[in-house]
């Protein structure tokens, strides 16, 4: 598997490889994908909002978002290289004997570190979506569904990420670290989804207005 597979395959050769019989790239590589295209979308509705007179207040508001969404897209395509690259420890590590000295602790180290690229995944999700807000707010109008878009889209990836945390966490049945992470997990789910609902909401509604 090459390195930086997101940054160097095309969408047509990443969804032929999530498709094909192979272990990598798979739910949490298309988490990343999916969570960078959410982040894109804020990324071009500000950048639509820049130089427009009639959102002039917005200008520097807009200038932030462009930044921040950019380093989040390209941040959750790195992610999703990083969830691929974690697997083979992982996999190597179910595969282990029974009787292998450690078989505990190399278990639970790779299981953990396979929580890590998701759970950033997640939480990079949580800023597109704070992101998208502001755009919503105050960014052109006339890139409101595009807003829509991205917040479907940070859902989706979100939840899709959590999965990846919950079936790696809970193979550590007893391990307060993954248990730690599970509540995390649960914490930013709560609070963003419902906050994702509620600005879909108002954007379903100014949609249909315009």
């Amino acid at each position: 598997m090459a390195e930086k597979l997101l940054m160097k395959e095309s969408c047509a050769d990443f969804s032929k490889l999530v498709g094909s019989r192979v272990t990598m790239p798979g739910g949490g590589a298309a988490s990343g994908l999916v969570g960078a295209l959410g982040a894109a979308l804020c990324e071009m509705a500000a950048n639509f909002t820049i130089g427009n007179k009639r959102y002039a207040e917005a200008e520097e508001d807009m200038k932030n978002i462009v930044e921040r969404s950019e380093k989040l897209r390209v941040r959750m395509l790195e992610l999703a290289d990083e969830d691929a690259k974690a697997f083979p420890e992982l996999s190597a590590a179910w595969k282990l004997p029974k009787d292998t000295p450690d078989r505990q602790e190399i278990f639970a180290k790779a299981a953990l570190n396979a929580c890590k690229a998701p759970l950033e995944m997640v939480k990079c999700c949580c800023e597109a979506i704070d992101l998208l807000e502001v755009v919503m707010e105050k960014g052109n109008i006339m890139l409101i569904s595009d807003v829509g878009c991205g917040i479907l889209l940070c859902e989706a990836a979100m939840n899709a990420a959590a999965m990846n945390v919950y079936i790696n966490a809970g193979s550590l049945k007893h391990n307060p670290a993954a248990r730690e992470l599970e509540s995390e997990v649960d914490e930013l789910l709560a609070d963003y989804l419902t906050k994702a609902d509620d600005i879909l909401g108002k954007v379903t509604l100014i949609v249909r207005r315009v």
